[in-house]
């Protein structure tokens, strides 16, 4: 298990008229990934970004970029993502897609492959591809929308999942989507979370990206 916290800030909730600003205000403030919420307006109600704005993210900075698919049939889309310079790129176990096929695509690619599971979906779903991922997303929101409230119920799924991480790919880590701010970072990473996807906590924050980034991170050193 790794002892290392990672933020990832998620453009869910940033003012794209200033992206490049926001990212950079985000990547300055401390966030050491930004994430980017894929959705399709199928797999999830919503409809965002696509590779164009990853390639975006892309131009804007060169900390790694955390690329979530919810979408349907998400194997299309992985070479336009490995392309637009995404480094971690997370798909859906309840896409039914072939996971193993798009890991190895994706580590073949020099991209970490992480396998993503809602707070509704067992973690009997994913064990079996705990030995071949770099990282498993749990959703501790039902995926869709930014703003939600963080749903307590998952923290017994992460700490279940990290138990079976330690035993065949120790190495593997785990991140959090959804609802993540001052109060609930810190129950995330006691039940066993490493990496933290934040999106109002930091781009709505009421005194700045900055301020945001700094009261999350300070729950880290708590």
């Amino acid at each position: 298990m790794s002892q290392n916290q990672i933020l990832s800030a998620s453009i869910l909730s940033a003012d794209f008229t200033q992206l490049a600003s926001e990212i950079k205000a985000a990547e300055k403030a401390g966030s050491d990934w930004i994430h980017i919420d894929v959705m399709d307006g199928h797999f999830v109600p919503n409809l965002t970004m696509g590779p164009f704005i990853a390639a975006a993210c892309r131009r804007a900075t060169n900390i790694p970029l955390d690329v979530h698919l919810m979408i349907e049939n998400p194997g299309n889309l992985l070479p336009a993502f490995v392309e637009a310079g995404a480094d971690t790129i997370s798909i859906h176990i309840e896409t039914g897609a072939d996971i193993p096929e798009a890991v190895n695509y994706i580590q073949a690619q020099g991209c970490r492959a992480s396998i993503a599971l809602n707070p509704d979906t067992p973690t009997q779903a994913v064990s079996e591809l705990l030995p071949i991922v770099d990282q498993v997303l749990v959703m501790t929101v039902h995926p869709g929308y930014s703003g939600q409230k963080f749903i307590s119920d998952t923290l017994p799924k992460i700490t279940q999942i990290r138990k079976q991480l330690d035993e065949v790919n120790p190495e593997a880590q785990i991140e959090v989507d959804g609802g993540i701010n001052q109060e609930t970072i810190a129950d995330a990473l006691v039940a066993g979370a490493e990496i933290f996807v934040a999106a109002s906590a930091i781009f709505k924050h009421p005194q700045g990206i900055a301020a945001g980034v700094h009261a999350l991170r300070k729950q880290f050193a708590g």
